[in-house]
């Protein structure tokens, strides 16, 4: 033996049988389970017992396989006194519970109430204190005799505190679980239907059902495992919340309307929330959640659906919101709200253009407000009500997107192409000069307003069209109401189509700009030279290829204005070497002073205008075919501008304006009165609108045809083969974001491309096309 001194044992070594400190350890054990005040000397005393016996040396029984430790005798010996001393502990707590089991019986303690829960949690939480302390009594028998016994992979040994764990769970739990639980779920049952309880006695039992859980394969492990909490508590649990509230929820239903009932089942769900929070284990909370949410929410989806278009109806936003919170919970829940509120929105949009009748039709104003009001309420609704969730955003959009490209409006044009139009011709009431232009703040919101609307069309190059159409027509007739908002109205539509889109727009802005400068640099040029002009003349050199303008007819330009186009003409071509002049005449305007009324008045008149009132300096009457013959305009187009003149009164003709005829005498009016003395009398023909209008569209078709064009020689060159349906496919996405092409164009398409020898139709498969490289 090693003659080495045990740690903490000033006598040295020596042998202790259990019997001689057990019935003092005993004693002192009791006093604890009792409740008894202890001393801490007397702590003391008790601790040094169960030191001193594990420590004692014991000869007779040895395990040589076990090498001594620093500060012990024999570990051999020590073990089978911890053997001994921790069989007593066993017995010892087992007693003590059976006789705590006897003890209710005879005191006859109600198993079926309260009284079960408070003998329960008060012997529990009693019995826990106890064994904690016994825990630190028997500390060195846990640190040494159980870690080596476990070490050594024996079963069913346990440190002190958690043998009186087991010994609680296999005496009295066993005996008691089903009668403690009934008596919570009761207690739960009373608290459910308004009752206060004692919620003490709940958490109280379900502390010690968490306890209970140990983990059989490390038992001195920390942390609980809780099979004893969920087996026999949370399964039971669960079950009679499902019960429960499948009842209530019918019966509610039954009695009150959709929107109580919702109220109810979130009142509901909040509670046991906090149930959890205040005495059930934290984990329950997703699986109570779960139940709760099947149960109250689930089961009434179809309810909730039919409830849905009502609240929509009667503008219930914050029920609404309600329905969407619950409804959320549900796992896929809010597909079918989606596509009730898409389709709620489609119908809504397409019955307030219907109420605007012929209106919305004649009326850009009136068609994209209304459109707007339409996405400003459901808008609204969708960022309060559903919480701005990325699917019911998606749902607005796609309704927007059907009831913009399709509604009475474009059914009566036959044409989706008739929303772009509408949009752009909105965008020149504007920006166009007049007084009842708003403030620029306010007209940058309502341009953003504008590329609302603009998101969801389809046909996006037909707007491009039309606007740049109208731009062109507000730049050269200086008729913009501002120069920013026109820059901020191509940035928006370049953010949101790209370079591209806005690029001859820019342009456009670019030369008025550049002939700003021109006119500057031509009126100093003129100044220095011998010949100055007698009449105030300004011209704007557009960038052919930029504009959309088409080139006019050659015509007999007046005397008057010929001299000042031969004299920028020269001027032009010694700046610009190479480049050729076309005049856009249908484009050009000017004014005229009158000296043949009694008021003198100024004439803002087109081009055509001029040259036919000039002619009457000449000659105060005229044959229709000889005005004709002098200013050499076409026959037909004469007779629209004569009528013009006829309608203003400043002309007038034996024959009816209507009914004009070359042989048709007319004469200047010279009895011509105006409130104004300056007078616009240059007003776009009727014939001139509606060719345009036309031009516009079949250019468009042209455009397309040639955009489908490149994106198949793209794709193909790309992928080299490629299936017809593929082809078409891929067609379709890439275009998708200027226009919607027609399938049976994109199939020309290919058949134009196959012709020119891009394409090939594949020998054995004819529905696959190759590249021609």
């Amino acid at each position: 033996m090693s003659a080495h001194k045990s740690h903490g044992n000033p006598s040295g070594l020596k042998q202790i049988d259990l019997d001689q400190i057990w019935d003092d350890l005993k004693d002192g054990i009791e006093q604890v389970y009792n409740r008894q005040g202890m001393p801490k000397p007397r702590y003391m005393e008790l601790y040094t017992h169960v030191y001193d016996y594990c420590t004692s040396v014991h000869q007779q029984v040895s395990r040589p396989t076990n090498k001594p430790k620093k500060g012990q005798v024999s570990s051999g010996g020590a073990q089978l006194v911890g053997l001994e001393l921790y069989k007593r502990l066993r017995e010892f707590l087992r007693n003590y519970l059976v006789n705590l089991l006897k003890k209710m019986k005879m005191d006859g303690i109600d198993l079926m109430d309260e009284d079960v829960l408070q003998f329960y949690t008060k012997q529990w939480e009693d019995y826990q204190f106890s064994s904690k302390v016994l825990n630190g009594v028997c500390s060195y028998l846990n640190r040494h005799w159980v870690r080596r016994e476990y070490e050594e992979g024996r079963k069913g040994v346990y440190e002190v505190y958690q043998l009186a764990l087991v010994t609680w769970r296999d005496n009295l739990f066993k005996q008691l679980n089903k009668q403690v639980t009934n008596a919570v779920l009761k207690f739960i049952e009373r608290e459910r239907s308004g009752e206060t309880i004692n919620t003490r006695l709940v958490s109280g039992v379900i502390n010690c059902y968490v306890e209970l859980g140990l983990n059989e394969e490390d038992p001195n492990a920390k942390g609980r495992n809780l099979s004893v909490y969920m087996n026999s508590f949370e399964d039971v649990f669960l079950e009679d919340t499902e019960r429960f509230y499948t009842h209530e929820s019918t019966e509610f239903l039954r009695q009150n309307p959709v929107t109580e009932y919702m109220k109810k089942a979130e009142q509901r769900l909040l509670e046991e929330q906090r149930r959890v929070q205040v005495y059930l284990h934290e984990t329950t909370l997703e699986r109570l959640a779960k139940t709760c949410e099947r149960v109250l929410i689930q089961k009434h989806l179809e309810i909730f659906h039919a409830e849905f278009q009502n609240l929509l109806d009667a503008d219930k936003n914050e029920d609404l919101g309600r329905m969407y919170q619950l409804v959320a919970r549900i796992s896929d829940g809010l597909g079918e709200l989606r596509n009730l509120l898409e389709i709620y929105i489609v119908n809504q949009g397409l019955a307030a253009i219907d109420k605007c009748g012929e209106m919305a039709n004649s009326d850009p104003k009136v068609y994209v407000n209304t459109i707007l009001e339409v996405h400003k309420k459901y808008n609204a609704l969708v960022l309060t009500a559903f919480n701005n969730d990325s699917g019911f955003v998606a749902a607005l959009d796609k309704a927007c997107g059907r009831f913009i490209n399709s509604n009475a409006v474009t059914r009566q044009a036959n044409s989706s192409s008739k929303s772009p139009e509408l949009l752009a011709k909105y965008c020149d009431l504007l920006l166009k000069k007049s007084s009842k232009n708003p403030e620029e703040a306010e007209l940058e919101d309502t341009l953003n307003q504008v590329m609302v609307v603009f998101k969801y069309i389809e046909d996006k190059d037909v707007f491009q069209k039309f606007y740049s159409k109208m731009l062109a027509k507000r730049l050269v007739q200086h008729m913009s109401a501002s120069d920013d908002a026109e820059a901020s109205m191509i940035s928006k539509l370049k953010q949101a189509c790209g370079f591209e889109y806005t690029s001859k727009l820019q342009r456009m802005f670019q030369d008025i700009g550049v002939s700003k400068d021109l006119n500057e640099t031509f009126r100093k040029h003129l100044a220095n030279s011998y010949e100055p002009l007698d009449i105030d003349f300004s011209i704007q050199v557009l960038s052919s290829g930029s504009w959309p303008f088409q080139q006019s007819f050659t015509f007999s330009l007046p005397s008057e204005l010929e001299r000042s186009v031969h004299r920028f003409a020269t001027f032009y071509s010694s700046q610009h070497s190479g480049r050729k002049l076309s005049w856009l005449y249908n484009m050009s305007k000017g004014e005229l002073v009158t000296n043949c009324f009694r008021n003198r008045y100024t004439l803002q008149a087109s081009t055509f205008q001029m040259a036919v009132l000039l002619q009457f300096n000449v000659s105060e009457v005229w044959v229709l075919q000889q005005l004709h013959e002098s200013t050499q305009i076409k026959l037909d187009f004469l007779i629209q501008v004569v009528q013009i003149l006829l309608k203003a009164k400043l002309l007038q003709s034996d024959d009816d304006e209507s009914e004009l005829q070359p042989s048709s005498v007319i004469s200047l009016f010279s009895g011509y009165k105006n409130k104004k003395l300056r007078v616009n009398i240059n007003i776009p023909m009727k014939t001139e609108l509606k060719v345009e209008q036309e031009t516009t569209h079949k250019h468009i078709e042209e455009d397309r045809k040639l955009l489908i064009q490149a994106a198949i020689v793209r794709i193909m060159k790309m992928r080299k083969v490629l299936k017809h349906q593929q082809l078409v496919a891929e067609v379709l996405n890439q275009l998708s974001s200027r226009f919607k092409p027609r399938v049976h164009i994109i199939k020309k398409c290919i058949d134009i491309l196959i012709e020119k020898e891009y394409l090939e139709r594949t020998e054995s498969q004819k529905d696959t096309y190759s590249y021609l490289a």
